[in-house]
């Protein structure tokens, strides 16, 4: 049975942690591995994971919570913590805040890449699972459809029009992530510049990267890139420039310029 790890980064998130916590609880996918990486939070965001893990250790779901709170360099050296600690097959990362639609969402993504058949006939998994995201308000309100939609045939080169796939709705083979740990260069975006490496090493492997054509995760609208646009969009720009080049960089951007006019 393919094992799911889902990764939470916390820090002060006392507020918005059961929201996430509880989407994970609820999952009737059974091989579920959940690391809760909190950076030594002061508002009892840990206490909240330590009675989390208690719920979900009775509840005989399947699901194994493993938590570590200490401080660390910031979100994504947190993440590569997460990754690092992660015995699952594929990864995904939920953040504080963001959740699944529905309690069967693990499952109907197993189903709907035929991860199981695949196994049981020998051949290679998937390097990335992909889907659909709706956005949410800081209370979980559901707000829209992301506007970039995830297309039908992803590969390392379709970043060039923008994040096609959000960072909650990648889900990446564990092997090939580990490979590929966030850049600490990046601070906003390095969660872009990671999904492109890890395609990137699944084209060099040959390897599909599959769309499971449903919504699998509700992501909060007021994150990391969004508090901090200014930079988080310098960084992209850098991304973009390090795997694109600089001329089809700058006429992608004069693009995004023009379709936002005309919008």
């Amino acid at each position: 049975m393919i094992k799911f790890t889902i990764v939470t980064v916390t820090y002060n998130a006392a507020a918005v942690f059961m929201r996430t916590a509880d989407s994970v609880l609820r999952q009737d996918y059974r091989n579920v591995e959940h690391i809760i990486v909190d950076g030594a939070s002061a508002d009892g965001t840990r206490e909240l994971a330590l009675d989390y893990k208690r719920r979900s250790d009775a509840g005989g779901n399947g699901h194994e919570v493993r938590i570590v709170s200490e401080p660390d360099k910031g979100l994504y050296d947190a993440m590569n913590k997460g990754l690092g600690m992660a015995t699952g097959d594929y990864v995904c990362f939920m953040n504080a805040g963001d959740f699944f639609p529905d309690g069967g969402t693990l499952s109907l993504i197993c189903a709907k890449a035929r991860l199981d058949a695949r196994r049981e006939q020998g051949g290679p998994l998937p390097a990335v699972l992909y889907g659909d995201t709706d956005l949410v308000d800081n209370a979980g309100n559901y707000l829209r459809r992301r506007r970039l939609t995830p297309p039908e045939r992803l590969t390392w080169r379709s970043f060039r029009h923008g994040m096609l796939v959000c960072h909650q709705a990648f889900y990446a083979r564990a092997d090939i992530a580990r490979r590929t740990p966030y850049d600490l260069r990046y601070r906003h975006s390095a969660d872009v510049d990671w999904c492109i490496r890890v395609m990137k090493e699944a084209g060099s492997m040959s390897l599909p990267l599959v769309n499971v054509h449903a919504t699998v995760a509700c992501y909060q609208r007021e994150g990391q890139s969004t508090k901090y646009h200014r930079a988080s969009l310098l960084e992209r720009f850098d991304i973009m420039r390090r795997h694109y080049g600089l001329l089809q960089t700058l006429a992608m951007h004069a693009w995004f310029v023009v379709r936002a006019l005309v919008k």
